[in-house]
């Protein structure tokens, strides 16, 4: 094993103990009254639907499916248990010199939830999305039956459609996931992109993806209309002339403005984005020098950021302020879309001119292979461009949910897809055009006849 990924290796769940677990958990769920919504509970979440599930719901403790059970390093797989976050299956495959092939770029993004609620990272125009590298799971139904789902078998269609769910099919408990060797290092590169090639230097950047040539990650950032980054990032053992560090007094977005080349340990890279929330932890004051030196660094991560703004959600601090002042109240504009390679200028063009967030982070994606995923329904082969802005903009005068009600719009104009872990807009039959309605109908009434759980739509719109 490499210097750089001399890392004690955290304790694995032996499968006795899971198993034991999920007999418990099944008897737990059983005993709940057929007519009682029942939910499993878990301490993180990453949704920007805050308030969404009823209060009433019987929420089932799931703190004993929070473990890796086993990594094979011979066949570069894992069995991981549902709600473990990727923080700790980072932890436990890096210290075998492996990682999952997509990482999202938050901490306590759980593997289950990224699998049926989709994942990005900068590995996508490769690997595609999470649930791409999975290779069964074991899925606890809405009726409490148990049954293991693979691409093919009696269950392919859960596989298949588990994807974008978003737990409304049921619970994966364990996965069986597919990992890619790693290097200690990943050396970045910072490319600035001429206006209006944007489109084509991404498509370039890519284009290695199916022989396996070229970067290992990619990504960037839209400052402005006029200055664009590309970062391609390369597995290496090198770590060249200084190894960063952005867990500290460091921004890691400001750098790929300063710096054209950087190093990070490959367990930073994986994180750079999650100690400021990507940038948006300068609106809770985090990024200010003074500020930043008395914050300690153990709560400088994502988390804590999105506990901190769930809490000014349910007291409307932050509106009650402006009211007072007088100020225009404010509508969260919280999304990632996905958008075909080509249209991105055009998406680009019209959100800076209608809603104006800046910056706007972009992530490539390809599907992995062949196989296409009915609720999420993209062409495979096709390159797409995932476009992730998390601010607040002042309300349209009369419609407070109007930018986001634009957004929907040009990401349906532009054949693109619109991720559902945030607010949800469109009515209830254009919403089932956009996420192919008649499969998931076919999907619930064979895994959930009774409603034990609310559909997808009721779900993600808070109307469950």
């Amino acid at each position: 094993m490499s210097a750089g990924l001399q890392l004690s290796t955290p304790p694995t769940v032996p499968r006795a103990e899971h198993d034991a677990a999920v007999v418990e958990l099944v008897r737990r769920y059983r005993a709940v009254p057929a007519g009682e919504r029942v939910r499993l509970g878990k301490k993180t979440s990453n949704l920007f639907r805050f308030g969404a599930g009823a209060a009433d719901d019987r929420r089932l403790d799931t703190s004993a499916f929070t473990g890796v059970i086993e990594v094979d390093t011979a066949a570069r797989t894992a069995q991981v248990q549902g709600m473990t976050t990727y923080e700790h299956l980072v932890d436990v495959t890096l210290a075998h010199g492996l990682m999952p092939l997509v990482v999202p770029q938050l901490k306590t993004i759980t593997l289950g939830g990224a699998v049926t609620g989709l994942g990005i990272e900068s590995t996508s125009f490769r690997h595609g999305l999470p649930h791409e590298s999975v290779r069964e799971m074991d899925v606890l139904l809405p009726s409490g039956e148990l049954v293991t789902a693979r691409p093919e078998g009696e269950h392919a269609d859960l596989f298949h459609g588990f994807a974008n769910s978003y737990a409304t099919l049921g619970y994966a408990l364990r996965l069986e996931i597919d990992l890619q060797p790693v290097a200690p290092y990943v050396r970045l590169e910072h490319r600035r992109v001429a206006t209006g090639k944007l489109a084509e230097e991404i498509r370039e950047a890519c284009a290695g993806a199916a022989d396996g040539s070229g970067p290992d990650f990619v990504d960037g950032v839209v400052f402005t209309r006029d200055e664009q980054y590309l970062s391609l990032g390369f597995f290496t053992d090198d770590p060249g002339p200084a190894v960063s560090d952005y867990t500290g007094q460091q921004v890691f977005y400001k750098s790929v403005r300063e710096r054209t080349e950087d190093h990070l340990t490959v367990h930073d890279y994986l994180w750079r984005w999650d100690t400021d929330w990507f940038w948006c932890s300068a609106a809770l004051g985090a990024q200010h020098p003074l500020v930043r030196r008395v914050w300690p660094g153990r709560y400088r991560r994502s988390d804590v950021y999105r506990r901190i703004v769930a809490l000014d959600r349910r007291t409307r601090f932050s509106s009650r302020i402006r009211s007072l002042l007088r100020q225009p109240q404010e509508e969260p504009v919280i999304q990632d879309v996905e958008i075909p390679v080509d249209r991105l200028p055009e998406f680009l063009d019209a959100f800076q001119r209608d809603v104006g967030i800046e910056p706007v982070w972009l992530c490539p994606l390809r599907l992995r292979g062949a196989t296409t995923w009915p609720l999420y329904p993209m062409e495979a082969g096709e390159l797409y461009v995932n476009v992730g802005f998390w601010s607040t903009v002042p309300e349209v005068p009369g419609d407070p949910e109007g930018h986001n009600k634009r957004v929907e719009q040009l990401v349906a104009g532009l054949g693109g897809h619109k991720s559902l872990y945030s607010t949800v807009h469109y009515d209830e039959p254009e919403f089932w055009e956009h996420y192919n309605g008649r499969a998931y109908r076919e999907l619930k009434g064979r895994y959930d006849p009774d409603g034990r759980l609310p559909d997808l739509y009721s779900k993600v719109t808070g109307r469950a």
